[in-house]
This record gives structure tokens, C-alpha cells and sequence, in this order.
């Protein structure tokens, strides 16, 4: 096996889908059945911290977020929601943008220039939730200091400062850690740095894929997870020639189901993209200008690309924390149910956490917006209030693809809870269909496409609830909309019990 499908394929298919956590970490294997009490012994202590003054004029800061995405400015709102921002709080990123909501990356992000694409500040944080734009003045009226550019390299805990990389030295009170991930990239040595092949993680990656669409004719999106579906897509818009390669049977493999995956499959080509499966990849290789040329692949053929994407996953930026302690299973920094890490007054939200994922007892790790925003708010209300509950999530994912102007059909699919059990795949994806996981006679999870408002606002109430399911019943439905009045009548049934 080439080097290139061991990294693809052990960052897919480390988990068989009966575990089921792998779709809510779409790019690493999440998940392991351990007591979190046994992995960590986690103590509240209260660290009392006063700044001098709201202008920082000195290098205290009571409060300090670490990174510059989703989790940040969801973190930062609800400081500013308790009264505790203004002259307190510091936000250190090594983007040059505040915060934003990062899945329009790959979605309206990469929208045809005459499509209406979206571009900031259009969606900063906290837009994706209906929530006010958190633009960079923003920040300032509520009295936030932002350091942009200016990376984290190295933690001393003892003395609880930062250095960042300009050399400035910042003291903290508490510390939330909310570092994401970073891009799966291929070895240099076999092409991953050429010009032309790109990574999405930021902007400044988005501005760079954009400017090679634009002047592209041959696009090969590396990579069948959400991204490589959500890239090609947007590649389609561009009228480009696009071809997916994945090492893996079906697309999203660790979701989709065999039927499921194929009915994607057509539609995507109906719209002209090509698929190369279960084919692995030697080396990336370069014309005579230098950029990306073709790819040569496991078997000796090759394949002409001008713009190479690779989305073969990520992996969560621990560092320079990882003295706050890491877990070695799901990978990133253990938190409780309160994202305390082992170390008083270090937290760690978002990506980058790996917490308690209470409803089905395993310790997890979430890449995906809802949990970067939930856990976030979750974090900082337990740091400035009473609050003690524990963070108790319902797995969920989505995508949307194809909503540019002019698209002949949106595509448009959430999923909430487990992918365990037997599945019953209902309707003719015309436009909708659903499929449901059912374990042991009870619905643990549930995906479906192109569903009405109230239909996708059933769905997290299934998956928490996990009524019990006739599989054979089910099966008799004509419809998705049959299916999900007989999933309602059993969630209704067991709430009057």
C-alpha cells in the first residue's frame, strides 16, 4: 500500500461504522468506550486574577482565548452576555480575521465570482446561528483586545504566561484553548506543496483555491468526505472538469450508507463529476512551469490536474499544549464535562477537546460547527457562573451543496445521533430520502435530505429520545414523510409513558 492511501485510508476507515462516532469527527478516528473519570482526575480550583486596567497597558489579561475560529467568537459573545469582556478578555489568533464561521469555506465561500459568493464580513461569528455579526469593530466596542497574526509558541503553566510569536509575553487568569485543527497535508516529497495543490482551512486557503479555480480546466478533489463533496460541488459551479479520487468503496463512508453513497454518487454525475474509488496515490507531479501537472496513482496510471484539492482530514492543534495533557485515542486535549482540563484553569472547547460525550458514555472528539459553538458557550458559562451541569451533546452533521444561482437542484441533508444498528433507507431522492439506524428496536440516528423545516426539527428529538422502532413496519412506508409520522407517533407514545 502507498504512503499516500495508509494516510488516507487510516484517517477514513479507523473505525467500522458499528462505532459510530466517526461521522461527527469527520477526519479522525474519535472514539474510544473509556470512563472519562479514569483517564484524568480534574479539580476545581478558583484561580483569582485581576487586570490592571481595560487598556492592557501591562501584560496581564484575566481571561485569554487561544484561536481565531468558530469556538472564539461564540466564547467571546458570551463573555461579552455576562458582563465580563470589556477590559478582561484577549483574543490570540494567527489568522488576520476575527472570528468567522468557517464552514462557508467550502460552501458559498467558493461560489462562481458571478454567483454571488459570500465574503466577509458577511459571515463573522455569530451569523451562523442567527446571532449578531462579530465584526472587528465589534470587538473593539466591547472592549476585547484582539492580537492577530500572532501565533501561540509556548505555554509555561506554572507561571501561567503565553509567549507568542512576535516575542511578547502574555500573563493569563484562565486560559481557553480553542486551537481547531489543522489540514491533513500530503509529504512534500511526493508533491503536496506544488503550486496548484491546495488546503482548506482559512481564508487565506480559500482566497488561494479561488484564484486557481478561476484559471483552471482540470480540478481533482482528493478525498470522498464531506469537503471532497462540498469542493467538488462548488467546482461544478465553475464549469470545470472535476474528477473526486478516494481510497475507500462509496463516498462519505464513514455516514453514507451503500445505497445512499450511490444515489449521491449519480447526481453529482449528472452534473459532470468524475470518480476514481478504491485507488490509491504514488505522487503528485509537477509540469515544466513548476505547478501541479497530474497525479500518478497507485497502479502507475496517471491523471492531468491544473488545481489539486486535498481533503484526506485534519488533525487537532495541540500544539504548544500538549503539557496540558492529550488524550491518546481520540487525539486533542481531555476535558471533562466542563472543559477543565487536568490543569486548574486551562480549558479546551471546540476541535480541539476531548470530552465525555455523555448520551452514548465514550470519550469523543467533535470536528463540526454546532459543537464548536455549543461547547464554547458551554465552557465560558461554567467559568463565570454556578453553572455545573455537564456538556451533554447530540452528534450532529450536515452539508449543502449546489446552492449557487442558476443550480438545477440544492442539495441539502442533516444527520442527528448514532450510526449503529441495521439501517432502513426510505423515499426516491427526488428530491427527498431518509435513512434510519436502528439498534437493538430503538432509533438511534437518523439522516435526511431535503427535509421541511419542521421535518429537520423532528430529527435531534428522535436521536435524543431513541424510541422504539418497528424495523419491519418502517419498512412498509411508502414515503419519508409516512416514515417520519411513524418515528413521531413512537417518540409521543414513550413521552406519555
Amino acid at each position: 500500500m502507498s504512503p499516500v492511501r495508509k494516510a488516507m485510508s487510516s484517517l477514513s476507515n479507523s473505525l467500522p461504522l458499528k462505532h459510530g462516532l466517526a461521522l461527527w469527527c469527520p477526519h479522525s478516528s474519535s472514539l474510544t468506550r473509556r470512563n472519562p473519570s479514569s483517564s484524568i482526575q480534574f479539580r476545581s480550583v478558583h484561580r483569582n486574577f485581576v487586570v490592571a486596567s481595560s487598556s492592557f497597558s501591562n501584560d496581564n489579561r484575566e481571561f485569554v482565548i487561544v484561536g481565531g475560529g468558530n469556538a472564539a467568537g461564540y466564547a467571546a459573545r458570551t463573555f461579552v452576555e455576562h458582563g465580563m469582556a470589556d477590559g478582561r478578555l484577549c483574543i490570540v489568533s494567527k489568522e488576520a480575521h476575527a472570528p468567522y464561521e468557517r464552514p462557508a469555506l467550502t460552501k458559498g465561500y467558493l461560489f462562481p465570482l458571478d454567483k454571488k459568493p459570500a465574503r466577509l464580513p458577511g459571515f463573522h461569528t455569530c451569523v451562523g446561528s442567527g446571532g449578531e455579526r462579530q465584526t472587528p469593530e465589534w470587538y473593539k466596542e466591547k472592549g476585547i483586545e484582539m492580537i492577530y497574526e500572532d501565533p501561540v509558541t509556548s505555554i509555561d503553566t506554572e507561571k501561567q504566561t503565553l509567549t507568542i510569536n512576535s516575542g511578547k509575553l502574555l500573563k493569563y487568569g484562565s486560559l481557553i484553548i480553542a486551537t481547531g485543527c489543522t489540514a491533513s497535508r500530503f509529504p512534500d516529497k511526493i508533491g503536496g506543496n506544488l503550486p496548484g495543490v491546495h488546503y482548506i482551512r482559512d481564508v487565506a486557503d480559500a482566497d488561494s483555491l479561488i484564484s486557481s479555480l478561476s484559471k483552471a480546466q482540470k480540478v481533482v478533489v482528493v478525498g470522498g468526505g464531506y469537503i471532497g463533496m462540498e469542493v467538488a460541488a462548488a467546482a461544478v459551479g465553475w464549469k470545470l472538469d472535476t474528477t473526486i479520487i478516494f481510497p475507500e468503496n462509496h463516498l462519505l463512508q464513514r455516514l453514507f450508507t451503500p445505497s445512499l453513497s450511490q444515489r449521491y454518487e449519480e447526481l453529482y454525475k449528472e452534473n459532470g463529476v468524475k470518480f476514481l474509488k478504491g485507488v490509491s496515490i504514488k505522487n503528485l507531479e509537477a509540469g515544466s512551469d513548476g505547478r501541479v501537472a497530474s497525479i500518478k496513482l497507485g497502479d502507475g496510471s496517471t491523471i492531468g490536474a491544473d488545481t489539486v484539492i486535498i481533503g484526506i482530514g485534519a488533525k487537532p492543534a495541540v500544539s504548544p499544549f500538549e503539557v496540558v495533557g492529550l488524550n491518546s485515542s481520540v487525539g486533542g486535549i481531555q476535558v471533562d464535562g466542563l472543559f477543565r482540563t487536568s490543569i486548574p484553569g486551562i480549558f479546551a472547547v471546540g476541535d480541539v477537546a476531548a470530552f465525555p460525550l455523555k448520551i452514548y458514555d465514550r470519550i469523543a472528539r467533535v470536528e463540526h460547527v454546532d459543537h464548536a459553538r455549543r461547547s464554547a458557550q458551554h465552557c465560558v458559562k461554567a467559568l463565570l457562573s454556578a453553572q455545573t451541569h455537564t456538556y451533554d451533546y447530540l452528534p450532529y452533521f450536515y452539508s449543502r451543496v449546489f446552492e449557487y444561482e442558476g443550480s438545477p437542484r440544492k442539495v441539502w441533508w442533516q444527520f442527528f445521533g448514532d450510526n449503529v444498528g441495521e439501517t432502513v433507507e426510505i423515499g426516491n431522492f427526488d428530491p427527498k430520502i431518509a435513512t434510519f439506524w436502528i439498534d437493538s428496536g430503538k432509533l438511534k440516528g437518523v439522516l435526511l435530505e431535503s427535509g421541511s423545516a419542521e421535518e429537520f426539527k423532528l430529527l435531534p428529538e428522535l436521536a435524543r429520545s431513541q424510541p422504539s422502532m418497528d424495523k419491519a413496519q418502517l419498512q412498509k412506508v411508502s414515503s419519508v414523510e409516512e416514515a417520519l409520522e411513524i418515528a413521531k407517533a413512537s417518540l409521543l407514545v414513550e413521552q406519555k409513558a
